[in-house]
């Protein structure tokens, strides 16, 4: 239809782009990323980054359309000329998108904080005594239960299977276990005799600990699903994702003082000459090494 100015007058639409496109993607991965991994986040937040400037750029520096050469403004003043400095369809544009990327901030921030920050926020180390040394027979294995917090009490009380190795080099070497399955998190069990008639309490500043003899000849294993450990904690079978966690420990004064968890990728050899590769504390089900650790959900302090 004729312009009644004057000319076939068009409307004028912003050129294709695939920066748009891009950036909805990095939207897409960072909030993902949120549940599954830091890597995806990561990755996310790189292309929303990338591709939201360069369509901010294009943006600002699309040309703007020339008016026909007869365009007359009906009301008898000039149009405006076509160098223009900052047309409305630009203006129009850059404000979405400005007011898109704020409200987007003000949804994920939050739940970035959520997500992420208690990820940094390390949980304070309890160090525990659990006795004189000479109490762990050397290579025996006791089950031993302890208060981990003084504070929080008996909720705090957790199991852990103790072995000493006998001396390496003149210092005392301990295999220290816990008992949480690296599956689901359920108590796992010796597979051999307890004999509870030898326990013995000691009595300690974080309070009691209980100290059983146990003849773990099958290993460890797991009630709930089956997962099966060798006397390392290496895992046999079912459906643990590694090996069971252990604990930092130090011999102070004779005494065998317990410290932070850690997680194992692998042990090679058994007792004090075994070759352990330590990781930092995973949470149950999750992957220690491999592509799978990248692409698993984000676990909160342990």
């Amino acid at each position: 239809m004729e312009d009644p100015r004057g000319g076939d007058q068009q409307p004028q639409l912003p050129s294709p782009s695939i920066w748009p496109v891009g950036f909805a993607v990095g939207i897409v991965c960072l909030l993902v990323g949120l549940v599954i991994s830091w890597w995806v986040a990561a990755l996310g937040a790189g292309l929303a980054l990338v591709f939201g400037f360069l369509w901010a750029r294009d943006v600002a520096t699309r040309e703007p359309a020339a008016p026909a050469p007869e365009e007359v403004a009906t009301d008898g003043a000039p149009e405006r000329s076509p160098g223009e400095r900052f047309p409305r369809n630009k203006f129009l544009e850059g404000a979405t998108l400005g007011l898109g990327a704020l409200i987007g901030g003000l949804v994920t921030l939050p739940v970035i904080g959520f997500a992420i920050v208690p990820g940094f926020l390390k949980q304070k180390g309890h160090k525990v005594d659990v006795g004189p040394l000479a109490d762990f027979e050397e290579n025996q294995w006791k089950v031993v239960t302890f208060i981990r917090d003084p504070a929080q009490g008996e909720i705090s009380r957790r199991t852990a299977f103790i072995r000493n190795n006998g001396l390496l080099n003149g210092v005392p070497d301990v295999t220290v276990l816990s008992n949480r399955c690296a599956h689901v998190g359920c108590p796992v069990q010796p597979g051999g005799p307890v004999f509870e008639k030898q326990e013995k309490t000691i009595k300690t500043d974080n309070g009691d600990v209980l100290i059983t003899p146990v003849l773990p000849a099958a290993g460890f294993i797991c009630p709930c699903h089956g997962g099966t450990y060798d006397q390392e904690g290496v895992r046999i079978a079912g459906p643990p994702v590694r090996g069971l966690d252990r604990y930092e420990f130090e011999v102070i004064n004779g005494r065998l003082i317990l410290g932070d968890l850690y997680s194992v990728v692998n042990v090679e050899g058994s007792g004090k000459t075994a070759k352990i590769e330590k990781v930092e504390l995973h949470g149950p089900g999750q992957h220690a090494d491999g592509p799978e650790s990248w692409l698993y959900p984000l676990q909160p302090p342990h």
